[in-house]
């Protein structure tokens, strides 16, 4: 384990976390998974309607609980990795426009053309 930034971490490609977080990402934005959370909601009303025995009110808000927990990493997760593509390709573009006013190399277009792919996952 490490607590390195996920987008600082070496290595050619993408972490098992970061694809998983890319993948729920994408769910969780959906309108089905809106519906789901309703349902859930819903469900939670009429689980204190039905006056059930305090063990399944109990149960009822762990699950909400852990339902909310998950999902504030993968948003956490998210937004660190939008926020650090987003820096890189001020970076990039900085340097490029540092070396075209100096009339230096190339390297900075190669490193915007990078960045300009990095939520891609290359």
């Amino acid at each position: 384990m490490t607590i390195e930034h996920p987008a600082e971490r070496g290595g050619a490609g993408r972490d098992r976390f970061a694809a998983f977080a890319e993948r729920a990402s994408n769910v969780t934005s959906s309108p089905l998974f809106y519906v789901l959370c309703v349902v859930l909601v819903l469900g939670m009303v009429v689980v204190h309607l039905m006056h059930l025995p305090l063990h399944w009110l109990v149960f009822a808000g762990d699950v909400m609980t852990a339902v909310n927990l998950l999902l504030l990493a993968l948003l956490k997760n998210t937004e660190r990795r939008a926020t650090h593509a987003i820096q890189a390709k001020l970076d990039a573009i900085a340097e490029l426009m540092l070396e075209q006013r100096e009339g230096t190399g190339h390297r900075a277009a190669d490193e915007l053309r990078r960045a300009i792919g990095m939520e891609e996952g290359q």
